[in-house]
């Protein structure tokens, strides 16, 4: 199969979304009055909340206002303490805008995707001034053909609207010669599957697939999907 049209998730795929956020949660905390003794419990609690509100996102459970808004006061109100928890969600951003963290290879990876001649695409969920920080921040942005953030698109993945709103803009673009490339199982694994799209499930850390969402290909690592773009 010829897969001209790549369409790449950014964190947990090309950007180091872990290292980004474990320093943009860091500035907040301290600018917030947190000792730094107490840093780690925090985000020991941020992390996985945080994580299982994108989930519900993903399932149409909350509304994106939601969750920005909601996330930190309700991390402060699990340690006692009441916040301006918009400020907080600005101030967050605004500190991981600036982070540009990239996982090992990706430059490479992406310099050799590029080589052979395929459209490289962003197709991410997120905020968009700061998905397009992180990305002006790293060296990959240069890569990519065009690049869709949630926010700007109109809608999110997993839903078809996402990827019929990317459709209606690319040249050229069919879901048949299409691949959607990522690490999330509920968003670009189970997006391709709704929107008729081939799909690469990304997965170095070899997590079992306990979704309905059905990977076309399971790869560890960027040099399996380079093989799978040569067949």
């Amino acid at each position: 199969m010829t897969y001209t049209h790549l369409l790449f998730d950014l964190d947990h795929t090309l950007l180091d979304f872990d290292r980004a956020e474990d320093l943009a949660l860091t500035y907040l905390l301290e600018e917030a009055g947190v000792a730094s003794r107490d840093l780690k419990v925090y985000k020991d609690h941020y992390i996985p909340m945080n994580r299982s509100m994108w989930e519900d996102l993903n399932h149409g459970l909350i509304t994106k206002p939601e969750l920005l808004r909601t996330r930190f006061s309700r991390l402060f109100d699990h340690f006692g303490q009441e916040v301006d928890g918009s400020h907080l969600a600005g101030r967050y951003q605004h500190f991981l805008s600036q982070q540009g963290q990239e996982l090992p290879q990706a430059h490479a990876f992406l310099s050799n995707v590029k080589d052979r001649g395929h459209k490289i695409y962003a197709a991410t969920n997120g905020v968009s001034y700061i998905q397009r920080g992180r990305l002006q921040a790293s060296s990959i942005l240069p890569f990519f053909d065009d690049v869709f953030i949630s926010d700007e698109v109109g809608a999110h993945k997993p839903s078809t609207d996402f990827f019929d709103k990317i459709a209606n803009q690319v040249h050229d673009f069919h879901p048949s010669s299409a691949l959607m490339i990522g690490d999330s199982l509920t968003a670009d694994i189970q997006g391709g599957n709704n929107a008729g799209i081939d799909s690469v499930w990304f997965n170095p850390s070899n997590l079992v697939n306990e979704t309905p969402a059905v990977p076309t290909y399971q790869v560890k690592s960027y040099e399996e999907i380079l093989k799978i773009l040569s067949k």
